[in-house]
């Protein structure tokens, strides 16, 4: 009998436990179906001139992670890229590449781009020192195309 009311108080102990730590919102929804949080954003990119050690790096990464929907001059799966650093600000970029999910619901230049190209941007789980390369790599071309159409 002590064993059973042990193990009642355990389960209603935990099952209420269990029961209270999905957290609803005002609705009383889960928050499963709430809107997602907002991720620790890029607020400040530094740049200098063009470190050609980092673009190396954020080259590798482009071919390996991006080219599967992105090429740099026509349309592939996505837009293409060429330029992207003369359009949009590097902290822009640096969110769309780590937070593409939260971008694209919140981001109203994100907005228009699902709305154009139909394909969301895959979420490639890249840190921080690998969406700067991949910036940087990006800055390093833009530069390159820029000379030639001066020529």
């Amino acid at each position: 009998m002590r064993r059973g009311m042990f193990l009642l108080v355990l389960f209603l102990l935990f099952g209420c436990h269990k029961a209270n730590s999905t957290a609803k919102s005002p609705s009383g929804a889960a928050d499963s179906q709430a809107k997602p949080k907002q991720p620790p954003l890029v607020q400040s990119v530094k740049l200098g001139p063009i470190d050609a050690k980092l673009a190396e790096k954020g080259e590798k990464l482009y071919k390996e992670k991006c080219t599967s929907c992105h090429r740099l001059t026509v349309r592939h799966v996505g837009p293409p890229l060429e330029g992207v650093t003369k359009k949009r600000k590097p902290e822009w970029i640096m969110n769309m590449i780590l937070y593409p999910d939260w971008m694209v619901k919140n981001d109203p230049i994100a907005k228009q781009l699902i709305a154009q190209y139909a394909a969301p941007m895959a979420n490639l789980n890249l840190s921080k020192e690998e969406a700067r390369a991949i910036l940087e790599y990006l800055r390093l071309h833009d530069s390159q195309a820029q000379k030639k159409e001066k020529k």
